[in-house]
This record gives C-alpha cells, sequence and structure tokens, in this order.
C-alpha cells in the first residue's frame, strides 16, 4: 500500500529551463515525506491519511530524525503547473533504527496520461535527542508505518 501526498509547485522550483530544479526535487520529497510521517501541531488531518503521522518533530521532542541517504533518478522533465504532483510514499525498508523511505513523483492526480517523473529513496535514522544516540523504531512507529511496507525503490542504474 502507498501513500498518495498531493505536492503544489512553486514557481521558485523552477530553472531557468522551465522545469523543477534538481535541488528543488529534494525539497518536494522532504514537504511530502513531513505531511506523511511527522505529527502536525494542527488539527486538520495531514494530506496522506492519519495513521502514519507518529514522528514528533515539535520543540522539545525527545527523537530527531537524521537524513543518512538519499538517491533521486530523474526520470522526465517536471514542467511548471498549478495542480500539485502527485508523490507516491512507502517504506521501502524497515530496520532497528532506521527506515528507508521511497517515492515515485507522477503527473497531477487525473492528469492524462500518467508521468512518472522521478524515483527517490530516502534513508533515516532516528535518534534519541537527549543522547544524540540512534534509538530503535518503537512498536507504535512499526505498527502505523508496517502496512506501508513494500520493495524498494528500483533504480534503473542497478
Amino acid at each position: 500500500m502507498r501513500l498518495h501526498v498531493p505536492t503544489p509547485l512553486r514557481w521558485s522550483d523552477l530553472d531557468a529551463y522551465g522545469h523543477v530544479n534538481n535541488a528543488r526535487m529534494l525539497s518536494l520529497l522532504e514537504e511530502a515525506r513531513i505531511q506523511a510521517f511527522w505529527v502536525s501541531d494542527d488539527s486538520s488531518e495531514h494530506a496522506a491519511g492519519a495513521t502514519t503521522a507518529v514522528i514528533d518533530a515539535s520543540p522539545g521532542a525527545t527523537t530527531f530524525t537524521l537524513i543518512a541517504r538519499q538517491e533521486v533518478e530523474y526520470l522526465e522533465p517536471i514542467p511548471y503547473q498549478r495542480q500539485p504532483v502527485d508523490i507516491e510514499l512507502w517504506i521501502g525498508r524497515m530496520g532497528g533504527a532506521s527506515l528507508d523511505v521511497c517515492y515515485e513523483v507522477y503527473s497531477p492526480a487525473g492528469v492524462e496520461p500518467r508521468t512518472l517523473y522521478t524515483r527517490a529513496s530516502t534513508t533515516i535514522v532516528l535518534v534519541d535527542a537527549a543522547t544524540g544516540r540512534p534509538r530503535r523504531i518503537d512498536e507504535r512507529e512499526r505498527a502505523a508505518w508496517e502496512p506501508y511496507l513494500e520493495a524498494p525503490v528500483e533504480f534503473r542504474h542497478r
């Protein structure tokens, strides 16, 4: 099962060639990841659904998350469009203290033909804020994320 997070493009995401800049893609992936997995202060339900947002990133939180690795494969340029791109997210691997969040970035929902623009993967390490050491994924987090566990992204170069 995958989460679908509609993610709007901003004019500032474009480069001189008129498509989303490769460095800005990391920000778009981050926005979708935060919507999907981080608890929000507001009472409204986040874009991806309520069950997977279990990481508290508010000030004073007991857990930090660190990015250990990212890989992005650009398949098609993303032109500016008013409708949000459809970012699909899932968990490609769940270890003891880390997980791989996988992404596929598609053209906006309902737009045909459906275009796959980008594939990506981010390795996230959960860190205990008090000790600065990795901490294990707890039972609540594991239970929330296991339904979204599937095969990791397959990049073309492998």
